[in-house]
């Protein structure tokens, strides 16, 4: 790449909400610039590779894409909108030289947004605002940019990142204009808004090779392959390097192959240069922040920083009747080497071994973050038990400090009142409050990490489903005691291992909403339903009818179930108090009580309280 060349290069990062229409973006970025047609693939939303990703609809780790378009090469790096992946965006931000923010023309800017946006700021990008979804019926384009202009200039933005361009877009109908009453026939005035609005990298391309590993990926054929865009000078494969780790240890290494990228696959180039973002391989175990470099002039890059993880929580060997049945890893050294391969490339992850050997404490940035990370080990064939999510409280001048998140409500007006009643049982407080004039209403408040533990699945209830939540860590703050978010219900417990029987099931129903269906195989100690009061009942699910040989004078009726409560395991998570344990298996996901006889609850509930 030549001088003319670096200034014809440009990297950008997207930052959106969830489900503001980011990926679907990127997708037609790819589809109209011929990046994609070339390659025949028209998948829907192709940045999406992971299953959990497609069937969420959320962007999990950031992804790099490379288009070209008219002589103009454009980086862009896909950043998680959820605040839960922040330690993925922190360190994108460092390979962009601008963002992209997306936002929904009728929703304007979210909580997650004000997250990501303020990682940018602070490393001094200028935002282009892309107003998504103009064609939509509620679209308020003038609202959103008021909104948007008042997010940045709270978040302290200078003069110039306040000055921004502004793009109308329907990324699903493929159009952006420069004029939100305008429709385009496609997504030229975006694409001239990138090349025209974004620096080309500042980079020195005649120096010394200088590049920081931003993210990591593996493959069973070439081993780690770190990912970092190029600060200064230039690479190519078989060179002599020296990798600088965080700690400021060195190692001399040689670059096996360099990766460039182009659509979304990554392809073999004979050299880059600075300003590129890249993948290299060969140079065995690398670590997220160490910094590649000549070996004639080793510098350090500074290290870069993740925020310190909010939630932990408990994960352990399955113990129960039925461990290792359904599961094809189960040991503690299984779950052990796991969480030692995810803390590779998940930063924002702290895995702690404990005095007991079967069990590991895991922190991270909340219960999506931690129960994404219990998803894909399901799905991988692991087996375990987690506990239910706490949060970590720290000292600070002799004073308990705990998490605080700022959380958005819209809700239909009819249930306001019970929302805030019950958000301040939970220690919530009320910032803000706007109606938008058609029978909704949207809410901020400021609330305790602990306290929206469990909310979720009672806020889908109480609104019907017809609400939205979004939460984002904001900060730490003074610990506000006593117990929130505790569940009312008691649960039912099985008192023996075996089948449930339509039999007993249909006389415990009125003792509660059941978990189980007939023919369900249970165990003692077995969460089956929820009490419907405040008391914990152990019941024989096993009962079955007695039978005789007298004939009956009229007919038997016909017992019939009402349909068991089939929880997600982040409704099991939320569910659980903290004597009770979610056993996560391949198959299934079960509640147990920690101590599965009722000789040892109640010997336990007799000990005193240490």
């Amino acid at each position: 790449m030549n001088t003319t060349d670096i200034n014809k290069l440009r990297n950008i990062a997207i930052i959106a909400h969830v489900d503001h229409g980011k990926t679907t973006l990127v997708d037609k970025l790819l589809q109209q610039s011929g990046t994609l047609e070339s390659r025949g693939e028209q998948e829907e939303r192709v940045m999406d590779s992971n299953d959990i990703e497609k069937e969420r609809g959320i962007t999990i780790l950031a992804k790099n894409t490379a288009i070209n378009w008219n002589d103009y090469r454009i980086n862009i790096v896909d950043t998680p909108g959820h605040a839960d992946f922040g330690g993925e965006v922190e360190r994108v931000m460092s390979m962009a030289d601008s963002v992209l923010l997306l936002v929904d023309a009728q929703e304007g800017p979210m909580p997650q947004t004000r997250f990501v946006t303020q990682k940018a700021f602070a490393q001094g990008l200028k935002p282009i605002v892309v107003i998504n979804k103009i064609d939509k019926p509620g679209a308020r384009p003038d609202w959103v940019i008021d909104q948007v202009f008042d997010l940045f200039d709270n978040l302290g933005a200078t003069d110039e990142q306040l000055d921004f361009q502004v793009v109308y877009a329907s990324a699903l109908n493929g159009w952006a204009s420069l004029d939100a009453d305008t429709k385009e026939d496609d997504m030229t005035a975006l694409f001239q808004t990138i090349v025209d609005q974004v620096s080309a990298p500042d980079a020195d391309i005649d120096g010394a090779f200088q590049m920081q590993i931003s993210q990591l990926d593996y493959n069973s054929y070439v081993g780690v392959i770190g990912v970092g865009r190029v600060k200064r000078g230039s690479v190519k494969p078989n060179q002599q390097v020296t990798v600088v780790t965080a700690d400021g240890k060195k190692r001399n290494g040689k670059v096996g192959l360099v990766y460039g990228y182009l659509g979304l696959a990554r392809h073999e180039v004979e050299s880059a240069h600075a300003g590129d973002i890249i993948a290299i391989t060969g140079l065995g175990e690398l670590k997220i922040s160490d910094t590649i470099c000549d070996v004639n002039t080793v510098e350090a890059l500074p290290p870069l920083t993740v925020d310190e993880p909010t939630v932990t929580m408990t994960f352990q060997v399955n113990t129960s009747p039925f461990a290792g049945k359904e599961g094809k890893y189960v040991t503690s050294r299984n779950i052990l080497e796991r969480l030692k391969d995810e803390l590779v490339h998940n930063v924002a992850l702290r895995v702690e071994e404990t005095q007991d050997p079967d069990k590991f404490r895991v922190s991270g940035r909340g219960e999506l973050h931690l129960g994404i990370l219990i998803e894909n080990m399901r799905r991988e064939g692991y087996e375990l038990a987690v506990s239910r999510p706490e949060v970590i409280l720290k000292e600070v001048d002799g004073a308990t400090q705990e998490p605080y998140e700022t959380l958005t409500i819209d809700c239909e007006e009819q249930h306001q009142g019970s929302i805030m009643e019950q958000l301040g049982m939970r220690k919530a407080e009320m910032t803000d409050m706007s109606p938008d004039g058609k029978g909704r209403v949207r809410i901020d408040f400021v609330i305790p990490s602990r306290g929206l533990i469990g909310f979720q699945t009672e806020f889908m209830t109480m609104t019907s489903g017809s609400g939205l939540l979004y939460h984002t860590f904001d900060h730490y703050g003074p610990y506000k005691g006593g117990i929130i978010g505790k569940r009312k219900n008691g649960v039912l417990i099985a008192n023996a291992n075996g089948k449930a029987l339509t039999n007993a099931l249909f006389n415990l129903q009125e003792r509660g909403r059941l978990f189980i269906g007939h023919g369900v195989e249970v165990y003692e100690g077995m969460v089956i339903g929820i009490h419907s009061r405040d008391n914990d009942l152990t019941v024989n699910a096993l009962k079955g009818k007695q039978l005789t040989n007298v004939r009956a004078s009229g007919t038997d009726e016909a017992q019939t179930l009402v349909p068991p409560i089939r929880m997600s395991l982040e409704q099991a998570l939320e569910f659980i108090d903290d004597d009770e344990l979610v056993e996560v298996t391949p198959e299934s996901i079960r509640i147990r009580k920690k101590l599965l006889t009722e000789n040892e609850r109640k010997r336990a509930s007799r000990a005193p309280k240490s």
